[in-house]
């Protein structure tokens, strides 16, 4: 939901030559009733995913809308932002046969999450407070009309100075709040040591972009990248831009990343 605006802008940077697809971290918005989450969505003898909304399920999840939605033939550009980078490492490590031809890892939160400021007080709440949030949040939201949670919404946004009142209502679904707060737990357990070995194995194709004013990546994380991979594109933002970049710099970040691609793209469409 958040993403939407950063992806339109990319599909305007690229002169909507090539489809952008967003995929969202399954159980963070509400889904219809009768549908469930399975390893292949068009096989009706698959199997659900286990632990969908853990971080592992997150990364079947994306990899089962690849396999099932992309066909097999086009190439991918993979863009990840925060726990997303993360999940594109996953996606090179375990799915060798897409052709993948780059991958933008934006504010890259793949090492050593619950030693950061943000992390240092996110690992707490999330991990061993968790179930007090979920009690409090069910409490609070589930009796909570839709017209105040559409109040609500509308006076964040208009403070944002942002749209799409409709999708950010599952903000305040207690449902949703508790599989964040799930998945967040997980990322300050699991992510804690950085890939070197697929890192250093698919390094040609990675784009790395660190930001200077992120609480959740360290300005240090990206020395220790550049030291560890001098040959690497690891790049340090300039702009001073945040890691919620989509709230307020997509454009930037979109036309940027726009650049970083125009290269590959221009193989594309000359192999066409």
């Amino acid at each position: 939901m958040f993403y939407v605006p950063f992806a339109k802008a990319l599909y305007s940077a690229i002169n909507r030559r090539f489809p952008v697809w967003v995929i969202s971290h399954a159980g963070q918005v509400v889904a219809p009733k009768d549908k469930k989450i399975l390893a292949t969505p068009d096989d009706p003898n698959a199997q659900e995913i286990k632990d969908i909304y853990g971080l592992s399920g997150q990364i079947e999840h994306k990899l089962a809308f690849l396999r099932t939605h992309v066909p097999k033939e086009t190439k991918l550009v993979l863009i990840g932002h925060s726990i997303g980078s993360y999940i594109c490492l996953q996606i090179l490590k375990h799915a060798p046969e897409m052709p993948i031809i780059r991958a933008c890892l934006l504010f890259p939160t793949i090492e050593r999450m619950s030693e950061t400021p943000n992390g240092r007080i996110a690992t707490p709440l999330l991990c061993w407070l968790r179930y007090a949030l979920y009690a409090s949040s069910y409490l609070l939201l589930k009796p909570c009309p839709e017209t105040v949670k559409s109040w609500l919404i509308r006076m964040v946004l208009q403070r944002m100075n942002l749209q799409s009142e409709h999708s950010l209502l599952s903000l305040l679904e207690p449902f949703c709040l508790a599989n964040a707060a799930y998945l967040g737990g997980q990322e300050m357990m699991q992510v804690v040591k950085r890939d070197n070995e697929t890192i250093k194995e698919h390094l040609s194709k990675l784009t790395f972009y660190y930001g200077t004013i992120d609480r959740w990546c360290p300005t240090q994380y990206y020395e220790d990248m550049k030291k560890d991979f001098p040959e690497g594109d690891i790049r340090l933002c300039e702009k001073k831009i945040p890691h919620a970049f989509v709230l307020y710099s997509h454009q930037d970040m979109a036309d940027m990343v726009a650049d970083w691609l125009k290269d590959d793209l221009a193989k594309i469409d000359a192999a066409e």
